[in-house]
């Protein structure tokens, strides 16, 4: 429309101008005015055999390297970790997989619930009810969570007493500490538990919980108090950002600390400290609007320079197969523990594992999933399950091969239409990686290595492997290596196994 030309016209125009000899045919002009550019086949050959020699090569490296805080997972110590778990859990260690290997340093941050009011009830329950706490597991624990809780509600008394005990805690009673660092090492168990079932990367040495950043709380309202930017507003001192209505609390009018703070004095400690580039918040979609509070509140204060980068990325439901959230037979929240039984109890738990992470990281992150285990665990469709399958099934033609003495050593014939679009898949690789590593959108790669196992499919039925001969059988052969080793790859960097048998 610019050019004032017939689409056609303008097309066969940049076909004589763009110059892509080495890479494709003729550039061919179709329809109203499309190019279509068809790659050499010793271009494609190329591309594949450079991934077979090492997938990893094949990822796109950053331009600059950077130093990346992914803060996920954040159970609460003396509960269970629930459905809400497992999806932080799941994203983040994908991230923290997909960033590692684009060539950032990625520093996990599991900001552990550790600290608080509840700790108070749950210090004078154990006194009261002299409990062995080297007996206490994690289900121990909830279940003295949920008395403590109760008794809260029902006795004053033990409500003063409580009370009394997080005084104590803060102000380093050594007993107190005792039992309160005992209830931490019971969680901590549990949650390595959980983390060594679902394969995900976290370990303690991750763990910075909301005790760790409390010694700095009186600091930062000093500090933002000194400088008028945090300011007492109906007895609280507060912080008003630009395009937020209400302002975040830093220390309410009965001098506790809360959420907002303690953020900010995270977000402080990881961009000075930590010196991170990026800082990422993966956590439930609904916690959006305190988290974007949070940045503004730390980069007014100057904790956060432009030249970090904060991003929170939010996460939908899962919803059971009647599309309300899911929950146990009694209507709580479900623990993460009992979902990957119920997975379990169809197939075993590398296949189980496979179906859940899929589930989760194949859908746009910010949209709510059904959690339907049938579905899910099904070895046809877009689950994770069929991906496995197909490098099982590459795995399968390649030691036939190698039972009959045939030999393989690069991708040297492409002259099949079957072949030449497993070739361009394969191509893609990096590009798709870098893009997730990019806007964090696992869904995309999710995708992609469906398209390639599909592609793998179309590829086995149309394109005899095992029944060929010389070069072509030579040829065929590497490239089934070549997309058995990306689809390897590619499941791993979303934290699922790529099982050689199914």
């Amino acid at each position: 429309k610019r050019e004032g030309r017939p689409p056609r016209e303008v097309a066969a125009d940049l076909a004589r101008r763009i110059d892509v000899a080495d890479l494709c045919e003729p550039i061919e002009i179709a329809g109203p005015g499309f190019l279509n550019f068809r790659m050499h086949p010793e271009v494609l050959a190329a591309a594949a055999n450079d991934l077979l020699a090492d997938p990893h090569t094949g990822i796109d490296q950053a331009e600059r390297s950077q130093r990346i805080v992914i803060d996920y997972s954040s159970p609460n110590v003396a509960k269970q970790m629930h459905v809400g778990h497992l999806r932080t859990t799941i994203i983040g260690d994908c991230f923290n997989r997909v960033l590692t290997a684009s060539g950032h340093t990625v520093i996990p941050q599991n900001h552990v619930g550790d600290w608080g009011r509840q700790f108070g009830m749950l210090i004078e329950q154990i006194a009261d009810e002299n409990l062995d706490l080297d007996a206490l597991d994690r289900a121990g624990a909830e279940a003295l969570y949920k008395r403590a809780n109760e008794r809260l509600a029902a006795d004053d008394a033990f409500a003063d007493r409580a009370r009394a005990r997080v005084v104590a805690l803060q102000s380093g009673d050594e007993a107190t500490g005792a039992i309160w660092s005992r209830l931490i090492d019971v969680s901590k168990a549990g949650f390595n538990e959980a983390y060594e079932r679902l394969g995900v990367l976290l370990a303690d040495g991750d763990i910075a919980g909301e005790s760790f950043y409390n010694a700095m709380l009186e600091g930062i309202c000093t500090d933002l108090e000194a400088r008028g930017i945090a300011v007492v507003d109906d007895e609280a001192l507060v912080v008003f950002a630009d395009g937020f209505e209400a302002p975040a609390i830093l220390r309410n009018r009965h001098g506790g600390y809360g959420y907002d703070v303690t953020d900010v004095a995270a977000l402080k400690y990881r961009a000075q400290t930590l010196r991170a580039d990026r800082i990422v918040y993966v956590t439930d979609a609904r916690q959006h609007h305190h988290f974007e509070l949070v940045f503004a509140v730390a980069r007014k204060a100057g904790y956060v320079g432009d030249e970090t980068s904060t991003e929170h990325v939010g996460y939908g439901m899962v919803l059971g197969r009647d599309g309300r959230p899911f929950s146990t037979r009694e209507g709580t929240a479900a623990y993460l523990i009992d979902l990957l039984d119920a997975a379990e109890e169809h197939v075993t738990r590398p296949i189980a594992l496979a179906a859940i992470k899929y589930a989760d990281l194949s859908n746009q992150l910010q949209k709510d999933y059904v959690f339907d285990v049938e579905r899910m665990t099904a070895t046809t469709g877009d689950t994770g399950p069929y991906l496995q399958y197909a490098h099982a099934r590459a795995h399968r033609i390649l030691t036939r091969a190698e039972a009959e003495r045939l030999t393989w050593d690069e991708v040297t014939v492409l002259t099949e239409p079957a072949e030449q679009n497993l070739a361009l898949l394969l191509s893609r690789f990096g590009e798709i990686v870098a893009l997730v590593a990019s806007d964090l959108q696992p869904h995309k790669l999710c995708t992609y290595l469906f398209e390639l196992a599909t592609a793998m499919s179309v590829f086995y039925e149309q394109c005899p492997v095992l029944k060929s001969e010389g070069e072509v059988c030579a040829s065929r052969l590497a490239l089934c290596a070549t997309t058995r080793k990306v689809l390897a790859t590619g499941l791993g960097l979303l934290g699922i196994e790529a099982p050689n048998q199914m």
